[in-house]
């Protein structure tokens, strides 16, 4: 029984890639609402921090003139946009709207004593106009807080006290300083705001704030801070949804910071009540804003190629220059990696893009999707199947079986759960059985694995070759085909934006390598629980140690270059970006450098040397990758597919090159050997 159940196991393995090929054909139109998707955003916003500007103004011997030289110079050089803080009395006083002094800075000031019982902020104007201006806001802002305020002059000028200590009263937000909106939506400028969630949640106020920014023509807003607007409020006011509503009505949208240690706080539910109207922006810190403008533009150039990215911020800092006596910024570096000839306003540009306020994506979510998205389902499923197959013969059934069933409970319980542990399966299962298949294939048409078989006709080199190269691009293929399964399942909108990711990356970079090497070493001739034993009564010996800590050695940094904390050295950065500037599109350098020409060489060597099979542990690195590549939904398919595909042709270049050494190699041992031994 347990015989002919094996057999019809087996036999089922044909239905199986049926079941599989019709599930790729359903994920097809998946992948196309995607790829309309991903065209539907081609407008990159340049945004100045202007409270940087101003920072760095403050140290200049004439700070309105150095501000107002900058902003020209930053409008030439493609930036369209600035961001602006809600304010604070400390920005005032930098802005020289105003004057600042604490109890005992006001005593030694008016040469009194300082009162025992008062600990007040005492604010004086620069100007009638500032006066006019700012004075109802600071009212207002303290009002609100239950401070009181009061006129005070001193000279002449006209100015407020307000009752709190001057510790106290520079971390309250303000109102925007209304001159600077004015004067950047006067210049041209579009005005980002920053908003900050550390007061009460007061609607009236957003509403009155947000009315202004419409005004302004202000279609997207940043936030400051761990936490988005109303967060801390809304178990009691529900003012993130309040706020989302605003938002709504006055047609603004929010952008997504990349690659900050944890999300803001209340982010991923404003996102879904504003229908994701949210688009991606990559922040370029202080300190790297001092990096070369050669590789500044390179990453603005990649982040929106690559990752999708529409906004690019841009931060300076002032800082001590001892070996030129001054106080220096990095704004004149900024400007030339945007302006110069080749820089990244240029290769954005040629890349497709155009300058402008940033839009979000329309997502494409054609009527019949959900049907489609069930069969690939199915078809996951049984790509799965197939991989236990090749291992369990007994359990190909019961796993397609018992997939659907959970996987249906699972889909209804937990949808988001059931997808991405469906779309890893698949992508540790295509590439896992790709390898085997080809091994298989080795085994068949390569040397005999038992020794005592008949005579073994070794193939020519050149039909080596050739077996070698047809059997790459099948295995290529064959792992390939999990892509359409892992688009299909985690075709959302919340991964292109990265509010929710594709997790698993580690195991989807170990689970190949470990089936493959238990498939070489336990699946090829003799059954398996046989060599299982053999295996475990071999004694261990100084070399298996030494062996076994380089592999842990070689493992450990294998999946530290994993994810996207993966770190790479900074000569492998200037290949990257010689590979990016000259064919566009940069290769992963462990498929086409290691993996891929490995596959072919070790390939050709097998079909020669029985223990080459070993080779395709390492070279399965290679067909995993180039599923991996596609799990980064963050990244365009297309850039995925341009990746891969040239993965594929330089790693095959690099594996006939390979052989050809290989090849030499032997021919000149085969010939000087004899002489070596005499």
């Amino acid at each position: 029984m347990q015989q002919k159940w094996k057999r019809w196991s087996i036999s089922s393995r044909k239905w199986l890639w049926i079941i599989v090929v019709v599930g790729l054909i359903a994920a097809l139109p998946v992948v196309y609402d995607r790829l309309q998707t991903e065209k539907s955003s081609k407008t990159v916003e340049f945004v100045f921090d202007y409270r940087d500007l101003v920072e760095v103004a403050s140290y200049r011997a004439n700070p309105q003139t150095y501000i107002a030289e900058q902003l020209v110079r930053l409008k030439d050089a493609g930036v369209q946009s600035m961001a602006i803080y809600e304010s604070t009395l400390d920005d005032l006083r930098k802005a020289r709207r105003l004057m600042l002094w604490g109890a005992t800075d006001i005593a030694n000031l008016t040469e009194t004593v300082i009162p025992e019982n008062e600990n007040y902020t005492y604010v004086l104007f620069s100007s009638p106009e500032n006066n006019t201006a700012l004075s109802p806001l600071i009212r207002e802002a303290f009002s609100s807080l239950g401070i009181a305020t009061k006129d005070w002059t001193f000279r002449g000028q006209q100015g407020l006290i307000i009752e709190t200590p001057l510790e106290d009263a520079t971390l309250k937000p303000l109102q925007p300083d209304p001159f600077t909106l004015e004067m950047l939506h006067d210049q041209g400028f579009n005005i980002v705001p920053r908003l900050v969630d550390s007061l009460t949640y007061n609607e009236a106020s957003v509403e009155k704030l947000l009315n202004r920014y419409e005004e302004l023509g202000v279609k997207r807003i940043l936030f400051e801070g761990e936490s988005v607007k109303g967060y801390t409020d809304d178990e009691d006011l529900n003012s993130v949804t309040q706020f989302a509503d605003l938002l709504k009505q006055h047609g603004m949208g929010i952008a997504a910071i990349e690659n900050i240690k944890k999300q803001q706080k209340g982010f991923n539910k404003l996102a879904y009540l504003l229908d994701y109207n949210v688009t991606r922006l990559y922040s370029l810190s202080e300190g790297d804003s001092s990096l070369s403008p050669e590789v500044i533009a390179d990453r603005f150039a990649l982040a929106t190629k690559d990752r999708n990215i529409r906004m690019i911020y841009l931060n300076t800092i002032p800082s001590r220059d001892t070996t030129k006596a001054q106080i220096t910024d990095s704004l004149d570096n900024l400007i030339t990696s945007l302006s110069e000839p080749g820089g990244a306003v240029e290769q954005i540009k040629d890349n497709g893009f155009n300058l402008g306020q940033a839009t979000a994506f329309e997502v494409v979510d054609s009527s019949f999707q959900r049907y489609f998205k069930l069969i690939a389902v199915v078809g996951a499923v049984a790509l799965v199947a197939l991989m236990i197959s090749y291992f369990i013969p007994l359990l190909t059934l019961p796993a397609f079986v018992l997939g659907l069933l959970g996987g249906a409970g699972l889909m209804v319980l937990k949808p988001d759960l059931f997808a991405q542990a469906l779309a890893l399966a698949a992508a540790i299962s295509a590439p896992t059985v790709a390898t085997v298949l080809a091994i298989r294939k080795i085994n068949e048409n390569g040397p005999p694995l038992r020794s005592n078989a008949l005579t073994y006709v070794v193939m020519s080199p050149q039909r080596r070759l050739a077996h070698s190269l047809v059997l790459f691009v099948k295995t290529a293929l064959i792992s390939l085909s999990a892509v359409p399964f892992v688009i299909a399942l985690l075709n959302n909108i919340t991964y292109s934006l990265v509010l929710d990711q594709f997790r698993g990356v580690s195991l989807l970079h170990i689970a190949p390598i470990g089936l493959v090497a238990l498939y070489v070493l336990l699946y090829r001739g003799e059954f398996a629980f046989n060599k299982t034993g053999k295996l475990l009564r071999t004694p261990i010996t100084l070399s298996w140690v030494i062996a076994a800590g380089i592999l842990g050695i070689l493992g450990m940094y294998y999946i530290s270059r994993t994810g996207n904390g993966g770190s790479v050295s900074s000569l492998e950065m200037s290949f990257r970006t010689f590979l990016e500037n000259t064919v566009g599109v940069r290769p992963r350098n462990k498929e086409f450098l290691l993996a891929h020409p490995l596959f072919i060489l070790g390939a050709f060597l097998a079909y020669k040397y029985r223990n080459a099979a070993f080779i395709m542990i390492i070279a399965v690195i290679g067909q995993l990758s180039m599923v991996d590549t596609f799990a980064h939904i963050h990244s365009p398919a297309l850039i995925s597919l341009v990746r891969g595909l040239l993965g594929l042709g330089l790693g095959l270049i690099l594996g006939v090159i390979a052989i050809i050494i290989w090849q030499m190699a032997e021919g000149c041992w085969k010939r000087w050997s004899p002489l070596l031994k005499r």
